[in-house]
């Protein structure tokens, strides 16, 4: 296996609350129904997640942000599902495998994705 790409993103988590409560209809538009009610720590950590796996793989314009879900696996660790573009972008680069690292704090949510093939 090799890496193909790696993506890293840091989320201000009070500016990611502002920009919530900005615009209603935001959480809806980057959460899946699983996601959409988790506490804003947990959402600032899945936005960073989406934004790193975006980065890893140079994602094309126009995927839908529900096209990446974070879920956790029976130990608890985070797991990338994808879906639609997100699936189809991987599935070109011959993507295998997305590691995927979250952490957060009082003020910052950060994320590494490490995608290979």
């Amino acid at each position: 296996m090799s890496i193909l790409g790696i993506g890293v993103d840091v989320v201000d988590i009070g500016r990611f609350a502002a920009s919530l409560e900005r615009t209603p209809t935001l959480r809806n538009r980057l959460f899946t129904a699983s996601e959409i009610d988790l506490p804003l720590e947990s959402l600032a950590g899945r936005f960073a997640a989406k934004e790193a796996f975006v980065k890893a793989l140079r994602a094309p314009a126009g995927m839908s942000w529900q096209d990446i879900e974070v879920v956790n696996d029976a130990h608890g660790a985070p797991q990338l599902r994808l879906q639609g573009a997100a699936k189809d972008r991987a599935g070109e680069l011959g993507v295998t495998t997305a590691h995927l690292s979250i952490s957060h704090d009082t003020t910052v949510a950060t994320a590494f994705v490490v995608a290979e093939c």
